[in-house]
């Protein structure tokens, strides 16, 4: 049948330990997590059967609700195991895994110390976050009116769902006007990242920017191809960049589990070409996570 939203597809959700017909995996209207956005989530990608780097992403869930203020009533093992048990159930070869954690219904106010924690994992089907012409030709990039929160005034370190509300806002005004996704800025006016993926830029000397993870996440996908990058023997700094630097960039590109390695094209009125760094840098990406 022809899906007509994330809420009506076949197939199973590994919910609270159990599998649950997709359809009927539901929360409470009340639940806190809806009313005051006290829930953590990842993003993970399955290539070829596997799920890359998945203790990673077990890790930083758990880290993320830690930093929200509750445990998850799983161990890493176990939720290791329900992430590719869901993959199983569902016949996900090359997918996307979704676990969220999030705190229930027993408890409405802004307290919820009694409220249960649950945790849901969602699979399926998603081959390329950005069309595959514009990964080819480079995205567009629109600057944001609202900017990322400084550490002492939001958990920037967590991947929690409150974080993602100027996300949404910022790549609907982007898409509004006629760009792929928003280029986001931080409080101090510095370049940080997408909506959700970090920031890379090859300036002169093939020297590889990027901005340092102080109020944002220090993205897995991000660490693997500064990893990557180290390995080919390119110079990577890691400083803050400022908006009026990005007319003296030679390449561009972004990277994030959904996104992977995404070259940019254009940001605001500036134009970029797609490098031989943004390639082989997406070619090296791709062979370590074996796709095909």
């Amino acid at each position: 049948m022809i899906s007509e939203g994330f809420h009506d597809r076949d197939g199973l959700i590994w919910y609270d330990g159990k599998m649950v017909d997709w359809r009927k995996a539901n929360l409470h209207v009340l639940s806190h997590a809806l009313h005051y956005a006290s829930s953590v989530f990842e993003g993970e990608r399955v290539y070829a059967g596997n799920i890359f780097k998945l203790r990673e992403h077990t890790n930083r869930l758990i880290n993320s609700a830690s930093i929200m203020g509750f445990e998850i009533p799983f161990t890493a093992n176990d939720i290791d195991h329900a992430c590719m048990e869901a993959c199983k159930a569902n016949n996900i070869v090359d997918g996307y895994v979704r676990p969220i954690a999030w705190r229930g219904s027993e408890m409405m106010g802004v307290s919820a110390q009694d409220t249960k924690i649950h945790l849901a994992i969602a699979v399926w089907a998603w081959p390329s976050y950005f069309s595959p012409e514009a990964r080819n030709t480079g995205i567009s990039l629109k600057t944001s009116p609202w900017r990322r929160p400084p550490p002492e005034s939001a958990p920037v370190h967590a991947k929690a769902a409150g974080l993602y509300m100027i996300c949404t806002m910022s790549k609907h005004n982007a898409e509004d006007a006629g760009y792929d996704d928003a280029l986001m800025l931080d409080w101090r006016g510095n370049v940080v990242e997408g909506t959700g993926a970090n920031f890379f830029m090859i300036t002169e000397g093939n020297i590889i920017n990027t901005p340092p993870p102080d109020c944002f996440l220090n993205g897995i996908t991000r660490q693997t191809v500064i990893e990557l990058a180290k390995k080919r023997g390119y110079k990577l700094v890691e400083r803050f960049i400022k908006p009026n630097e990005l007319k003296n960039a030679l390449e561009i590109f972004v990277t994030g589990t959904a996104a992977e390695v995404t070259p940019v094209g254009k940001i605001d009125n500036l134009e970029f070409k797609v490098g031989e760094i943004t390639k082989t840098l997406r070619k090296d990406y791709e062979a370590l996570v074996g796709r095909t």
